[in-house]
């Protein structure tokens, strides 16, 4: 069996806070949790908006507070991070691709492919053809269980706000996914709400932000009147076994760690 790690949305700041979150806190309270009750997991996987601002300093900052992590860390880019910067800070294993954050990692069991959606200057996302064409032949050239970890969500989950930024031709996306639906899940980040599903038969699974929740969608809401949700964030603890994936999201801290006021 393997034990991966899956965080999201840290949106960490090396200074002042993030929709009045410390940001440092809540990422020190995961790491705290993960060295407490998870240090037998052998990689940790971040889906995206590693930082908020996406500038130098706060990825070198988020990197000391990671580094207690007893298992490899594997960085993503989401809207708000810097392609550049984050791979100056966070090296990625030989399989990347040269201009993305995209590469695959194996592990006992399992692969990880960790893909690349980012849309440079947008909060919305993309997949192009050369993204596109590196992830049909890995998956042709991979057998056994597949986790496919994405910042955007290529499909529309219900959550009217988030689903005007998901990922732009998410259709062909999932054509190349639908062939080997049998053995792959799919991870998503960017929409910091907890949503599991199947899409044409692909099995999916949405995570909380680490750092702050976005609100439920009913009452209606927009971004001019955006407020995080007072709900505790949680971590995913994914175990392969030779009968299926199994994904558990654990709480790591109290809904007011690092609130402002509070």
């Amino acid at each position: 069996m393997s034990k991966i790690i899956w965080l999201s949305d840290l949106h960490f700041s090396a200074k002042g806070r993030v929709q009045g979150y410390d940001t440092g806190a809540r990422v020190d309270a995961a790491v705290q949790f993960l060295q407490d009750h998870h240090a037998d997991a052998v990689a940790c996987v971040i889906t995206g908006d590693m930082v908020d601002r996406g500038t130098a300093a706060d990825y070198a900052a988020l990197r000391t507070h990671l580094e207690p992590l007893p298992m490899p860390v594997y960085p993503m880019v989401g809207n708000h991070d810097a392609r550049a910067d984050l791979r100056d800070t966070f090296p990625l294993p030989p399989s990347a691709m040269t201009d993305f954050v995209q590469y695959r990692v194996d592990l006992d069991g399992a692969v990880l492919l960790c893909l690349d959606t980012q849309k440079t200057g947008a909060d919305a996302g993309e997949f192009c053809a050369a993204r596109m064409a590196w992830l049909r032949t890995t998956l042709a050239a991979t057998d056994g269980p597949v986790l496919i970890f994405v910042h955007h969500p290529p499909m529309a989950l219900g959550l009217p706000m988030q689903d005007l930024d998901r990922m732009e031709g998410g259709a062909a996306f999932l054509q190349v996914l639908r062939d080997h639906r049998d053995r792959i899940h799919l991870c998503v980040g960017h929409v910091h709400r907890p949503v599991s599903g199947t899409k044409d038969g692909i099995a999916f699974t949405t995570a909380r932000s680490v750092t702050y929740q976005a609100p439920n969608p009913q009452p209606a809401w927009d971004w001019s009147s955006f407020r995080p949700a007072h709900e505790a964030p949680s971590l995913n603890v994914i175990s392969v076994t030779q009968s299926g994936i199994i994904i558990q999201q654990q709480q790591f801290c109290d809904a007011s760690l690092g609130l402002k006021g509070v």
